[in-house]
């Protein structure tokens, strides 16, 4: 038998890893920043690839999370 759909902690569990993807980014410019000399041309492309791919995630966590919240709203 199949377990029942929990969604309760859904929209606080969306949020937490916009929050950690946000926190990965920081890190990522950073990092940049103080050794933008020091880094190939690759890795230099493939952190600032990998950070726009983060920033699409992060707004896509944040979407989904209000979209979790209105439908916990609405179910109450």
């Amino acid at each position: 038998m199949a377990k029942p759909d929990d969604r309760s902690d859904n929209a606080e569990k969306l949020q937490e890893m916009a929050n950690n993807t946000e926190q990965n980014l920081q890190e990522a410019e950073d990092y940049l920043d103080e050794h933008a000399d020091e880094i190939s041309t690759t890795e230099l492309h493939d952190i600032q690839s990998k950070n726009e791919r983060r920033e699409q995630s992060i707004g896509a966590f944040r979407d989904e999370a209000e979209d979790e919240e209105e439908y916990q709203q609405s179910n109450e």
